[in-house]
């Protein structure tokens, strides 16, 4: 199902029978903000109709009304994320908008490591989430990239990034700090599999990333 990020209407059985209509508590964003503060804080693990029910001050039935299960609130918080991307201004330099582009990806990304897996697997619709995409198909045609070329270029380029992402991120090299649950739903094995004296540089890599700016060490060097 469509997820749609706007204010609705929700009938209730009482209004419906009595041709009313009941102003909806809460909007969409409203929902998928909470359920976002609730996976930074507390990982995947924590967040479910119960827990995101009490952080808004209502039952867990109320959040019926919004999303028809798990799978959509997940669907709701990768949207959350995706749209938050800040995309720059255009520039005369078609590489360095797609540059520029990767780099905002990357970073909205960052910024909510524990959203890694949703992001990597589940489908985004709404029609702030195609802005990231659209500008960066943008400025690939404007670098003479048409057809085969321009769809090859792009895939090439989200796949840096969001590859980029499951292994810094929801990967084994993202540390033994990360959520289990989070590795599981991003396809990887547990982290704690990097052994330090087998594997020495590989384990010291999630410091190093902590460390990192992230724009200059996700995609390509500045």
């Amino acid at each position: 199902m469509y997820v749609l990020y706007n204010t609705y209407d929700v009938r209730v059985n009482y209004a419906m029978r009595s041709g009313q209509t009941m102003r909806a508590r809460f909007n969409v964003a409203e929902i998928a903000a909470r359920a976002l503060e609730i996976v930074d804080r507390d990982g995947l693990g924590g967040l479910s109709m119960r827990t995101l029910a009490a952080a808004l001050g209502t039952g867990p039935m109320t959040l019926y009304n919004y999303v028809n299960d798990r799978g959509q609130l997940e669907e709701l918080v990768a949207e959350a994320v995706i749209s938050d991307v800040e995309l720059p201004e255009p520039s005369q330099d078609w590489l360095e908008d797609v540059r520029a582009v990767a780099t905002a990806l990357w970073q909205a990304v960052r910024r909510h490591p524990n959203v890694v897996p949703l992001v990597l697997t589940r489908r985004t619709v709404s029609s702030s989430s195609y802005a990231p995409a659209e500008r960066l198909v943008e400025a690939l045609a404007r670098g003479g990239l048409d057809d085969v070329d321009l769809l090859a270029a792009f895939r090439a380029v989200l796949a840096l990034v969001m590859g980029s992402a499951q292994v810094e991120l929801a990967g084994p090299l993202a540390g033994p700090d990360r959520d289990i649950e989070q590795v599981a739903v991003a396809g990887w094995p547990a982290p704690n599999i990097l052994g330090s004296r087998r594997w020495p540089r590989p384990a010291n890599a999630p410091v190093r990333s902590r460390n990192s700016t992230g724009p200059s060490t996700c995609c390509w060097p500045a």
